[in-house]
């Protein structure tokens, strides 16, 4: 497979479309970067997190939906009501209306944007280095296609002007960022003065101590299972934006807003049960693999796919632990304001 922007642009694929040989390849290229070292990750973060999801993009839908992101649940609230709230939580926040233009920061396959354009009536570029995925968003959002258009690069480097955008969101994106404040600088140089950036991103929480060999193994599958480079403090967020030249409106973790009975890791444990809930259980993801293990016997799957549901599977457990032993949040909340006024 030909590892360049341009020749994903030319031909995204999905992990059905890839050669029967290229699917092991392409896991054993992820599994070789991830392995080198966060040094090794960062100087290879486009290439990594492309080759992740190449990878995983079908299974995030069939599993997830199109919002690929965690949510703080109320009691009684569903999967998805909880999922569109903590998008719209960003769009209000931001006070998006008709006529503003809104970079989505990593769009993914434009679930978030297609709900955001209808509830604000506002005008969306999802920026995506990962070619399947633009193609996946742009089926996705067909039915606001005039209020969103797709560009196909790098959040490191945004190819935009500047002081360009009216608002931006980053909905769990900016996990995958070799550098923080650098990421941070880029989003302050396409927006306009007077403009805010919200999102959510991962982070450790206080409650995590390097110290201890059994938080260090739950961060580290979290780590080897999401394409990040490292997982950050919480309090490292505000650092970065503030250094990037952002004045801090207010952050904090909006796991601890989940009502006790619905933890925003539920949708992993099993406890809903429920027809299009059962790929994200316990026993539907098991389910799956073991399907896909005999279908690479068969020859009907290449190799190489069960290895991936195992790896996302060990992740989702991780996942759990994280949550329930407070270490990890991944919807640690940001709103930060580039200085100025609009039209200095």
């Amino acid at each position: 497979m030909t590892d360049t922007p341009a020749a994903r642009q030319s031909n995204p694929r999905s992990l059905a479309d890839l050669a029967r040989d290229e699917v092991k390849s392409v896991v054993d290229r992820y599994t070789g970067i991830h392995n080198a070292g966060s040094e090794r990750r960062k100087e290879h973060y486009r290439s990594f997190v492309n080759h992740y999801y190449d990878l995983v993009t079908d299974f995030y839908e069939f599993g997830w939906g199109r919002s690929f992101h965690f949510a703080p649940r109320r009691r009684g609230e569903s999967f998805m009501a909880s999922l569109f709230r903590h998008q719209r939580f960003l769009a209000d926040r931001l006070a998006l209306k008709p006529g503003m233009r809104v970079l989505d920061v990593g769009c993914g396959v434009g679930g978030p944007m297609a709900a955001l354009a209808h509830h604000t009536g506002a005008s969306f570029a999802g920026l995506n280095n990962n070619a399947y995925q633009i193609e996946r968003a742009k089926a996705h959002t067909g039915d606001v296609r005039s209020l969103c258009r797709f560009i196909h690069g790098d959040f490191m480097q945004i190819p935009d002007g500047d002081d360009r955008y009216d608002a931006a969101i980053a909905i769990e994106s900016l996990a995958h960022a070799p550098d923080k404040t650098a990421a941070f600088r880029e989003l302050f140089r396409v927006l306009r003065p007077g403009a805010c950036l919200a999102g959510y991103d991962w982070c450790l929480t206080e409650d995590f101590d390097p110290g201890t060999a059994e938080h260090m193994r739950i961060k580290e599958r979290i780590v080897e299972g999401n394409a990040l480079p490292d997982l950050p403090l919480a309090p490292e967020i505000d650092t970065a934006l503030r250094a990037a030249g952002f004045e801090l409106v207010e952050s904090g973790d909006r796991a601890t807003a989940s009502d006790p009975t619905t933890p925003w890791y539920r949708a992993l444990q099993g406890r809903d049960l429920s027809l299009m809930s059962i790929p994200r259980t316990p026993i539907g993801r098991a389910l799956t693999n073991r399907v896909l293990r005999v279908g690479e016997k068969l020859r009907v799957f290449p190799d190489g796919t069960a290895a991936v549901s195992s790896l996302l599977n060990r992740t989702a457990d991780a996942l759990v632990e994280s949550g329930k032993a407070g270490i990890f949040t991944p919807m640690f909340y940001f709103l930060a304001r580039k200085p100025g006024r609009s039209g200095d």
